[in-house]
């Protein structure tokens, strides 16, 4: 896993919970790296578990409700650095039934060796999209909070449903309706 979701994800805790709660969950976890993380460093998805499962462990917020705060400030990061990106799209429909084809083939061209989730369209028209993810780190409560942003980025609202196809979360559809 690429270090920058490991230094924003501690960059986010210590805005919302103190340096205290950075500390404790890093010292309350085995990490390989002894949670000293760069940006362009890549890191043991296990690494992350532990630190979102003792963050939640701490704070009494569950892992999904964790990935999808998390989420949203990630999203921020993506606004900031590629702004060009962002402005390739004017419908949040388009941006993220491009996911696969186009966003993640960004991604690799910075970030080569990414180990990144599988977006497949199943249906997609102007304001309805079904989306097939597949990850075996089942983050897809990251991957909501990101689509929930991409509406918000571009002033429109949806609802984004959720159905486990394999209940362990490995392999989840997003079914979108545009409002």
């Amino acid at each position: 896993m690429k270090g920058i979701v490991f230094t924003e994800f501690l960059e986010l805790v210590e805005d919302k919970f103190g340096l205290e709660m950075v500390d404790r969950i890093i010292s309350s976890s085995e990490l390989a790296s002894d949670g000293i993380y760069t940006s362009v460093g890549t890191y043991s998805f296990s690494e992350m578990l532990q630190l979102l499962q003792h963050l939640s462990e701490n704070t009494g917020i569950s892992i999904d409700n964790l990935l999808l705060v998390y989420a949203e400030h990630f999203f921020s990061v993506i606004e900031k650095s590629y702004p060009g990106l962002l402005a390739t799209y004017k419908d949040p429909i388009e941006m993220i039934s491009s996911i696969e084809n186009h966003i993640h083939v960004e991604v690799r061209k910075i970030y080569p060796d990414a180990e990144l989730p599988t977006f497949e369209v199943i249906e997609k028209t102007d304001n309805h999209l079904v989306m097939d993810y597949t990850s075996s780190r089942a983050m897809h409560h990251f991957g909501l909070g990101l689509m929930n942003k991409t509406f918000e980025h571009f002033n429109s609202t949806a609802t984004i449903e959720l159905e486990k196809i394999k209940e362990d979360g490995t392999q989840v559809r997003f079914v979108i309706n545009k409002n």
